[in-house]
């Protein structure tokens, strides 16, 4: 196959497409270095406006904790799993249940990587 352009994830981190959590994915138990989308870091990790008692840091927690938690719970070793968690996106309003993505697969040198993603990202 003939490339003519190739997008790496380091260029994507570097841009700000993708954002490294590796350290916290670690620390959750994770042992890819691991990435979110811009998407998910505006959606689930980012703390809207007027939401309090919160931070970024236990939000994006939530998510590694999650997934690990999936991933532990799962039968099948599949590259692709969905997973599930509550956010608190309103002031006032109960936690609603979101879906999220993680995407396992070779990484800029061939190592395996994880990726998590909005269900409807690729």
């Amino acid at each position: 196959m003939n490339y003519i352009f190739a997008y790496t994830r380091e260029q994507a981190i570097a841009d700000g497409v993708l954002i490294d959590v590796t350290k916290t994915a670690k620390e959750a138990g994770l042992t890819l270095h691991t990435v979110v989308t811009n998407a998910v870091w505006a959606e689930y990790v980012q703390v809207p406006d007027g939401i309090t008692c919160q931070d970024e840091s236990g939000r994006l927690w939530d998510i590694l904790w999650m997934l690990r938690y999936a991933i532990l719970q799962s039968k099948n070793a599949e590259p692709q799993m969905m997973f599930e968690l509550y956010v608190a996106n309103e002031e006032g309003k109960p936690a609603e249940l979101v879906q999220l993505k993680a995407i396992v697969g070779p990484g800029d040198d061939e190592r395996p990587v994880l990726t998590i993603l909005l269900p409807n990202e690729d």
